[in-house]
């Protein structure tokens, strides 16, 4: 039974119950199919074939390239790794685009191999890099552009294609949350040179950890090969600099396991989008971030906007009163990369031409979904955000008199992931 609000100091920062009993994430892992996994698991013992291209793998490369139809998948480690691979072996240099309204990831890949990455404002409308913006930041240091399909929703790939072939420079996008969408009808993994997705424990689809480069540049593809296993080309031929970037059996068969559910979670994913849509759409100063119903979706991010004014209370506000009933929301990339360090003291102006990136970090918060959310918890939650608004001029007033509670987790990095 959940606690029910109907008095003020009934909330939880005030020294109510929290409305739930165990906390609620946003991005809980999805499991899938338990013993189908185990099976895997129990094969590749057998095998005694752990990692190093194994069949599992393979498998893995091959179910990736059918669901999305490109011609090449690079399982890895990771996507930041991911990120790292590609962006070494087409030997980007100097300075490369991207958006400051992404995960730290896509910025410390980049910083981590000498590159300089330059901030982008997005579009506030779509909350992905702004391709007018984008020219307006090219200089003769720029070797390429990053575009991040944020919420899974398509970057304007052709406006991106078009900038990037004109000055001649390398597009990749950071597909992270992207897996499964569509753009314009196809299937988002076959744009720019490549593209990089996660399988963090965290994504609706996930191999533990894990990520994978797509391409359909074979050329590409042989050589990404060969630097996600220090260059080998052969039992005793290293054909050029390398690094270890390779995904475990064990991670490939959570992978496999996970794609086999790829359409349960998706629809428990759509339903509780609909839910919340229906649930929260008279409610002030709240809009939330739509999906188009034509394309492909995952749905796999509830994303808010909080207008403070028209709600009456500051998106940090809402968030500490969430968290204190356990529904552990989160705050979407917030600050951003460019206030994060070394970003912060090395472009200490970058905040000056991110406007619509400064607003962003300062409203949006994001909502628990998934497979470990269930109906019930998506209208309890709906419920006391409701409720709070409802009374948000004394809340506001009360929450002025005391400390703001903080979470225990606030101080844990251990459980820290925005990917």
């Amino acid at each position: 039974m959940r606690a029910v609000k109907s008095r003020i100091e009934d909330l939880a920062i005030f020294g109510g119950p929290p409305a739930f009993r165990e906390e609620l994430h946003v991005g809980r892992p999805n499991i899938g199919e338990r013993e189908t996994f185990l099976q895997r698991v129990n094969d590749l013992l057998d095998r005694r074939w752990l990692t190093n291209d194994g069949p599992l793998l393979q498998e893995f490369e091959r179910r990736i390239c059918q669901l999305i139809g490109v011609k090449h998948c690079v399982a890895l480690c990771n996507a930041t790794i991911g990120l790292e691979v590609a962006v070494k072996t087409l030997d980007l240099s100097g300075e490369v685009i991207l958006p400051s309204f992404t995960f730290i990831s896509t910025a410390h890949g980049l910083r981590w191999l000498g590159i300089t990455p330059v901030f982008c404002d997005v579009d506030p409308a779509t909350h992905n890099i702004d391709p007018r913006r984008v020219e307006e930041l090219i200089t003769e240091r720029t070797s390429a552009v990053i575009g991040v399909h944020v919420w899974g929703r398509p970057c304007d790939v052709d406006a991106l294609v078009d900038r990037t072939h004109r000055h001649k420079l390398k597009l990749l996008f950071d597909a992270a949350h992207a897996f499964g969408c569509s753009h314009k009808g196809r299937m988002i993994g076959g744009f720019g040179n490549a593209e990089i997705f996660s399988f963090h424990a965290t994504k609706f689809i996930n191999s533990f950890e894990g990520g994978a480069i797509v391409t359909n540049d074979d050329d590409l593809a042989a050589r990404l090969r060969l630097v996600r296993n220090f260059g080998f080309a052969g039992l005793d031929t290293v054909a050029c600099l390398g690094t270890n970037a390779k995904m475990t059996e064990v991670c490939a068969a959570m992978g496999l396991n996970s794609i086999a559910s790829i359409d349960t979670f998706i629809e428990i994913n759509r339903r509780n989008y609909d839910q919340y849509k229906r649930e929260i759409a008279m409610l002030p100063g709240i809009s939330l971030a739509l999906y188009d119903n034509g394309e492909r979706n995952n749905y796999q991010y509830i994303v808010l906007e909080i207008d403070e004014k028209a709600a009456g209370l500051s998106r940090d506000a809402l968030e500490e009163l969430l968290w204190a009933e356990n529904v552990l929301a989160r705050r979407y990339f917030y600050p951003g990369c460019h206030r994060m360090e070394p970003y912060r003291t090395e472009q200490p102006d970058a905040r000056a031409r991110l406007p619509h990136t400064q607003r962003l970090v300062e409203r949006v918060i994001c909502l628990p979904t998934g497979s470990a959310v269930t109906s019930s918890d998506v209208s309890s939650v709906c419920a006391v955000i409701g409720f709070i608004l409802h009374h948000a001029p004394e809340i506001r007033k009360r929450l002025s008199e005391k400390p703001i509670f903080r979470h225990p987790w606030r101080n844990s990095s251990s459980q820290i992931s925005q990917g």
